[in-house]
């Protein structure tokens, strides 16, 4: 979601996203949740981090807690390593309202947070 949402704000800024347990698709809540938004995450992959190994990067966005534990030794040419730490809605458990209402609620933490990051971190180095 948060690359759906960072790429939402500036179409020219290479976004990439992978994770440490990369699933090869991507979770079917975090779509909805993004389409009820206005964003289609329909194109993006479910990659693993070690595609992205030894690039060179701006910044290295982790989003969990669980990325953030394990991927502080990300190698590469990285600017900037930054966490912004969210609940994994995919864990959640309940009713699928509950669940519906979690991916909606992580949806709109990450929305806020990275376009608070965006503005202040990537649009004033364009």
């Amino acid at each position: 979601m948060a690359h759906g949402f960072l790429q939402s704000f500036d179409k020219d800024i290479t976004v990439c996203s992978a994770g440490t347990q990369a699933a090869g698709k991507l979770n079917e809540g975090a779509v909805w949740a993004m389409k009820e938004a206005g964003i289609d995450i329909t194109g993006h992959t479910s990659d693993s981090v070690e595609k992205y190994l030894g690039e060179k990067w701006d910044y290295v966005i982790t989003v969990c807690g669980g990325a953030n534990e394990s991927c502080p030794a990300f190698i590469g040419d990285v600017k900037h390593r930054v966490h912004i730490g969210f609940d994994d809605p995919s864990h959640a458990v309940g009713s699928k309202e509950f669940i519906d209402s979690e991916f909606i609620r992580v949806r709109d933490e990450i929305k806020e947070q990275f376009y608070s990051f965006y503005i202040k971190n990537i649009l004033p180095n364009k």
